[in-house]
């Protein structure tokens, strides 16, 4: 059968939607943007798998710059000329630092993302819950205490908007400290219920001040009431996963990129419009590096949990110089997530492996989904360049037959890793 007459893939939802009696309402294109897995948290049956974010699904850089940058330019139009040069944008680690990130290129303002990794020596300005989450504790550890003091327009920047009680404990939490009249808040998918809606509008009321919300899409998720108990039961009957290709492990090559001294690594502690005009000059090179290592007509380029955005560009750069069809993206994460090889789901294949930055909550699993190539060969990669910080380059990373660096080796033929340094803020306070 010919690729023009290939019949379309499976929406990526299927599977859960099948098992579950799940039902996606809204707007047409919301199944084009994500797919659908069973997460293993107690708190929520489904986990919304976004095919644009570059987090779980490996997706073009393009895409995934390119999604954060037409929302950044749609706050931009709603904001005004005035009120945009002088407003600031707020991400959501782990899973939007990248997306928030985009959303400040296009808007073209300083960007801060919140953090679960204290920094010593930095004193936190704020923080916040995250009820729904795995992991809640929120961090904001601007470098320039006046990032956030500012009274031009806040942008909080998420990839799921699904009660609004995380955006609502954000906004409450600095309004106590910095009033300000305008927030806006943005978001890949807004699946509210009209109880939300009307929730969040009383609260900006009751606070004295306005807030707008933009979105790709926007729709809801119903679900039956015994929802929780079925995924739960799927997941205890889940079949083992597959072992991992046996086989000489792939060579490793230790790149250095030169990363200028001085610019962040990421929003973790601010990111200035001087630091992204620095990053852009300096992403050709680093492209030139990379290409000298890879081989193969497939790429991925793997980011670590937080540290989204630097791999995101790194990535955009490398598939302008070896071709956008070459290069994907994607990163790490906390959450632990079913894999179903299945092309109606979209988790197929995970790797699990411990932890290995000495996070601040003590040692646990990780994951990177789709990465391993499952039961289609042709969802291999060929090369796959892993990019971390320091803090995360220890022994954790390599040692051990379940260590990422040799769980990577037996599934492409390339492994390449790039190791920037975390910024550290120049004036501890």
């Amino acid at each position: 059968m010919t690729a023009q007459h290939a019949p379309p893939a499976p929406w990526t939802g299927q599977w859960v939607t099948d098992r579950l009696d799940l039902r996606l309402t809204g707007s047409p294109e919301l199944p084009a943007l994500i797919g659908l897995a069973l997460r293993k948290n107690p708190r929520r049956a489904h986990l919304l798998v976004s095919g644009v974010l570059g987090k779980h699904v490996p997706q073009r850089p393009a895409v995934v710059h390119g999604a954060g940058l037409e929302l950044g330019r749609r706050v931009r139009e709603l904001l005004g000329p005035e009120a945009a040069a002088r407003a600031v944008v707020l991400g959501y680690a782990e899973t939007a630092t990248a997306l928030g990130h985009s959303v400040a290129d296009g808007l073209d303002a300083p960007y801060l993302h919140s953090t679960r990794r204290p920094v010593a020596g930095v004193a936190a300005v704020g923080g916040f819950e995250e009820e729904h989450s795995h992991a809640t504790s929120h961090l904001l550890l601007p470098e320039d205490p006046r990032l956030l003091a500012g009274d031009g327009p806040l942008v909080l920047v998420d990839d799921e908007f699904s009660t609004g009680n995380t955006v609502l404990n954000t906004v409450r939490a600095l309004h106590a400290t910095h009033p300000r009249s305008h927030y806006v808040v943005v978001a890949l998918v807004d699946l509210r219920t009209g109880a939300d809606r009307t929730r969040l509008a009383e609260a900006a009321a009751e606070l004295g001040a306005r807030l707008d919300l933009v979105a790709t899409a926007d729709g809801g998720v119903e679900l039956p009431p015994d929802a929780l108990a079925r995924a739960q039961a799927l997941i205890e009957a889940a079949a083992p996963e597959a072992p991992l290709p046996a086989g000489e492990p792939a060579p490793l090559a230790r790149v250095e990129l030169g990363w200028p001294a001085g610019l962040p690594d990421g929003g973790r502690h601010g990111f200035t419009r001087d630091h992204r005009a620095r990053l852009e000059q300096a992403l050709p090179a680093f492209a030139a590096e990379l290409a000298g290592h890879v081989t193969g007509e497939s790429v991925l380029v793997l980011g670590f949990e937080e540290l989204m955005y630097a791999p995101l560009r790194l990535a955009g750069a490398l598939a302008e110089r070896l071709g956008e069809h070459r290069v994907r993206f994607s990163t790490t994460t906390r959450s632990p997530v079913l894999a179903v090889d299945d092309p109606g789901y979209a988790i197929r294949t995970r790797l699990a492996f411990p932890a290995h930055d000495d996070p601040a909550d003590g040692p646990g699993e990780r994951y990177a989904y789709n990465v391993a190539p499952g039961d289609d060969v042709s969802r291999r990669f060929d090369s796959v360049v892993l990019v971390v910080d320091d803090p995360a380059d220890t022994p954790a990373l390599a040692e051990g037959e379940r260590a990422l660096l040799q769980q990577l080796r037996q599934v492409t033929d390339q492994v390449v890793l790039a190791v920037l340094p975390s910024y550290r803020p120049s004036t501890p306070r």
